[in-house]
């Protein structure tokens, strides 16, 4: 955590037993982001601002963790998705960075990118950013989408990884089903080569630095 900050990144905060929040419900949920938050900036000695949930389980019927994480003291979220999903996402929400109005105050929200796209007459907004989408998707696809949403539309995408999805030498887990299967390990061998191409291709700057320039939010900025 120490050698993240002081190469120059934003240290943000994933939970601590990374569990669906709409699993373990409010006060379970405050006490995990409030012991991860606190860990994190102990070590780091760096103000932790931005959250991000266990499988973006900020869902519609969990959207008081909102108003936990402002009590706690974070000032933005990048959780929600605006898809279909079976595990989580808010179909219809805003795409873009915005401010949401809480009982306990505003947050800012960086909602996970999407590409919008016509289909059947109708709009599909098709995740293209990063995890299993980015490994499953060519690169053609994913980098036509992020400069659609920079240059068409004019707005900033954010992207994610997990680490070990640039190892494709990782122990495979036994006994999980199908979909799991496909889920976690398709296409490992070919994620470092096209996230080299993606980090050579675009422009990028700490999520917190990207909000405060969009939103006008300066408590967004990380210390």
């Amino acid at each position: 955590m120490r050698d993240i900050v002081d190469r120059g990144h934003e240290l943000a905060c994933h939970g601590y037993w990374h569990q669906l929040i709409y699993v373990i419900g409010p006060e379970r949920f405050r006490e995990d982001v409030i012991c991860a938050k606190k860990l994190l900036e102990d070590v780091s000695g760096k103000a932790v601002n931005g959250y991000r949930a266990p499988s973006y389980s900020i869902t519609a019927e969990s959207l008081w963790a909102l108003d936990i994480l402002v009590e706690a003291g974070f000032t933005y979220d990048s959780s929600i998705f605006p898809i279909h999903h079976d595990r989580y996402g808010i179909p219809g929400s805003q795409r873009f960075p915005h401010i949401i109005d809480r009982p306990m105050g505003g947050i800012s929200e960086f909602p996970i990118t999407t590409y919008p796209l016509q289909a059947l007459g109708r709009r599909l907004d098709l995740p293209v950013s990063g995890g299993g989408y980015f490994r499953l998707l060519p690169y053609g696809l994913v980098d036509r989408a992020l400069r659609h949403v920079n240059e068409r539309e004019g707005q900033p995408a954010v992207v994610y990884f997990h680490p070990w999805e640039i190892d494709p030498g990782q122990p495979r887990i036994k006994g999980c089903g199908l979909k799991s299967r496909f889920r976690h390990y398709v296409n490992l061998d070919s994620t470092y080569g096209k996230l080299e191409r993606l980090l050579s291709g675009h422009e990028f700057a700490p999520l917190g630095t990207v909000l405060q320039s969009r939103t006008g939010n300066a408590a967004a900025e990380s210390a």
